[in-house]
């Protein structure tokens, strides 16, 4: 998919080329639309599919719907070269849940683990800190634009991440939305995170609503200062940030 703007950023990396729509952050709001949340939503235990968590309490759904088992099918899609130095190649295969009704890239390199409360975990060898997580529960909404624009969601998303113990700095990088399978309106959130529990992180989030469910990804990657994310890997995030859609 070819990605059509980008917005510039004052933390460490090159900014995320988002596809669509690429908005400005605003001046900040002093009313926001309220939400009737019906229950709260499931425990997630990883920061993979934090933001997930974070966003479905901003989002009203009903009880969540005992967690499907996974079935993927995986077929190499695509391959990262030339890293920079130190800095292994990555290759992508795709993951489909049939079941759940989502498809994504994920480096081949990165197993699947079990997790409570995640449809879907992937994590890098040894540095679990560097993980894609989706999470799939049911929404009372057709589309994520009757909650509101991708700022709205980011900043609601970020009102968050600031209120836990463990958050030190967190900082909206760039927002936008594409158009997935068959028109299907999809967010994406580029944000950087700084806690107690992690360090820097470049954290990139996509998030669309079909057949009345929410899908959330969620992909994590260390951005620290004495190793800041190269170009390479941020390639590969991105193309994993993208191909995320319905199937």
């Amino acid at each position: 998919m070819p990605l059509v703007g980008s917005v510039g950023c004052p933390c460490r990396g090159p900014p995320l080329k988002l596809a669509g729509r690429a908005h400005r952050r605003p001046p900040p709001r002093t009313i926001a639309p309220k939400c009737d949340i019906s229950s709260p939503p499931p425990l997630l235990t990883r920061r993979a599919v934090s933001a997930a968590t974070l966003l479905l309490t901003a989002i009203p759904f009903p009880a969540p719907s005992p967690q499907l088992s996974v079935a993927s099918a995986s077929e190499t899609e695509a391959e990262v070269g030339g890293g920079e130095a130190g800095t292994p190649v990555l290759e992508l295969e795709r993951y489909t849940d049939k079941d759940q009704g989502f498809t994504l890239l994920k480096p081949a390199s990165w197993p699947k683990v079990e997790k409570a409360g995640a449809t879907a975990l992937f994590q890098q060898e040894g540095k679990g800190k560097n993980n894609i997580g989706v999470v799939v529960n049911p929404v009372r909404l057709s589309s994520l634009t009757d909650f509101g624009t991708p700022q709205f969601v980011a900043d609601r998303l970020l009102q968050a991440e600031k209120k836990k113990e463990s958050t030190k700095s967190a900082e909206v990088i760039s927002t936008g939305e594409r158009s997935g399978h068959d028109g299907l309106t999809v967010y994406e959130i580029e944000y950087s995170l700084d806690s107690t529990r992690g360090g820097m992180k470049r954290i990139f989030t996509a998030a669309f609503v079909a057949s009345r469910k929410l899908y959330l990804l969620n992909v994590a990657y260390s951005d620290t200062e004495e190793k800041p994310l190269d170009k390479q890997t941020r390639l590969v995030l991105e193309e994993v940030l993208h191909s995320f859609d319905t199937v």
